[in-house]
């Protein structure tokens, strides 16, 4: 039970869990946003009372749109919100936090291999011959 302990309580597995519950619930309140308060208000401009049992047979077979339609804006919704205030400030913060690739020294061509060495090199490193220093 001491291992399991130790592997529980350790920070990153505690964070997913609550993530993973932060997640949820925040799932749970943009379907019930789109179900009970967005799409009545669209269902009012369409003539509709319940805009989520807006649906159309064909054959016997029942198609609830209304339902597929709250599913695909709660998903926008949610989408919209993780780009805003977790993507978008991250890629911001990594942006600002980011370093410079270091400058290229300059290189010059051995005389014998043809193989890009430092202008301050007095022997090529790859076939070894002497060069003469850079002017």
């Amino acid at each position: 039970m001491k291992g399991f302990r130790e592997f529980i309580l350790r920070g990153n597995v505690v964070d997913l869990a609550i993530a993973v519950l932060i997640g949820a619930a925040f799932g749970a309140l943009v379907k019930s946003f789109t179900e009970n308060l967005l799409t009545p208000l669209l269902g009012v401009f369409g003539g509709v009372r319940d805009f989520s049992a807006l649906s159309f047979s064909i054959n016997g077979s029942e198609f609830g749109i209304g339902a597929f339609i709250n599913a695909v804006i709660a998903f926008l919704i949610t989408a919209a919100v993780l780009y805003f205030l977790v993507v978008k400030p991250v890629n911001t913060l990594m942006a600002r936090y980011r370093t410079q690739p270091e400058p290229k020294a300059p290189v010059r061509e051995c005389p014998e291999c043809l193989s890009k060495i430092p202008v301050q090199a007095t022997r090529c490193a790859f076939c070894t011959a002497q060069v003469a220093p850079a002017a």
